[in-house]
């Protein structure tokens, strides 16, 4: 009994014990930080830095209100009417009192070119400012003269749903408060396929993401959309890994914007009854060496920061429920070193067992 004791180490399991995990703080040169999940500790945690791929916000623009009536862009297509009264007419056929002008093409530059009055610049005017700009113009050669203008946004006023909605496509911007909302909105919605669904947006080069979760809650979030913007939906990729004692022992995505610890062990089928720890649930998680502290109070001590938490006690509980999982963090649930002890004991009751038949 005494030589499996000492052997009780190597016995078969499916975790590890949480004083194997953690005996490497103990060392000269620990190369792990451990952090209980405590009331007093969780503001500290709070502060350092989020972990992981998939950020929750990833320089999302905040919505900007309504920015005016809209204004032409390169490459609109501008449809013109000239009004003229005088019998004759220097712009318009015999018998006729107008002349049409039709898709007229924005240059790269702004312009378009307009009979008498040569290359006119009317990109970032409002469609009336055009109007008047070249109906004043007009009046010099055609004193009677009045213009309508029209405006066909082409691609510079327009934003792209590219997908993860029901009806994807191309919409021409309709005012100047267009909104991430309201083109998803038009876009017949997120498909419900998606997981928590995550909202990128692509402007001037740059891609901003946050969720669609956030955007319901904050009507601040809801972002202004200019011309050229491309807005997409995609599913939350953000996971976090399962081992050891607990239900499932595999990746679980993020099923909404947050997870806190607690959330963890319900979706990872909470621990396993016969095994677990429920003083030694783990959180391991690797931050960036620029975010390590020496202090430990502005950031972790070591780069390999591993977190624990009793859930056998009211203050474990309630800091596991405000508790923050990251993206790749591995959420290890350690076994019972109660198992071990058991094993012995039915092994020793097995081998006394069998000598009790063979003394018989």
């Amino acid at each position: 009994m005494v030589l499996m004791l000492l052997a009780a180490c190597s016995l078969p399991r499916g975790a590890a014990i949480s004083n194997e995990v953690l005996r490497e703080q103990k060392s000269e040169n620990p190369q792990i930080a451990v952090y209980p999940v405590t009331r007093a500790l969780l503001p500290r945690f709070a502060s350092w830095p989020y972990t992981g791929s998939g950020m929750r916000s990833e320089g999302w623009l905040r919505g900007s209100g309504r920015t005016g009536e809209p204004r032409i862009k390169p490459y609109d297509r501008v449809d013109l009417i000239i009004w003229d009264s005088e019998e004759n007419s220097l712009i318009a056929p015999a018998g006729a009192k107008l002349v049409e002008m039709k898709n007229l093409r924005v240059s790269q530059t702004g312009h378009i070119f307009v009979p008498y009055l040569g290359e006119q610049r009317i990109a970032d005017k409002t469609a009336e400012a055009a109007r008047r700009q070249l109906e004043s113009q007009l009046i010099d050669v055609v004193p009677s003269a009045q213009v309508q203008l029209s405006v066909v946004p082409g691609t510079g006023s327009a934003v792209s749903l590219v997908g993860g909605v029901n009806a994807p496509g191309t919409v021409a911007l309709p005012d100047g408060g267009f909104t991430v909302l309201g083109l998803i909105a038009q876009g017949g919605g997120p498909q419900s396929t998606l997981r928590n669904p995550r909202v990128r947006l692509i402007r001037g080069g740059h891609t901003y993401a946050t969720s669609l979760e956030r955007l319901y809650d904050d009507p601040s979030l809801d972002t202004t959309l200019v011309g050229g913007d491309k807005v997409m939906l995609v599913a939350d990729d953000r996971y976090f890994r399962a081992l050891g004692a607990s239900g499932k022992e595999q990746l679980v995505y993020f099923e909404k914007e947050r997870i806190s610890a607690l959330d963890a062990m319900s979706l990872i089928g909470g621990l396993e009854d016969s095994r677990a720890n429920p003083k030694g649930v783990l959180i391991l998680r690797q931050y960036s060496p620029r975010a390590v502290r020496a202090d430990g109070v502005k950031g972790p001590q070591n780069v390999r920061t591993v977190f624990t938490i009793d859930l056998t006690s009211a203050d474990g509980l309630f800091s596991a429920e405000k508790f923050a999982i990251h993206p790749q963090d591995t959420v290890l649930v350690t076994e019972s070193p109660v198992n071990s002890a058991r094993t012995i004991f039915s092994l020793v009751g097995s081998a006394v067992g069998v000598g009790n038949q063979l003394s018989n």
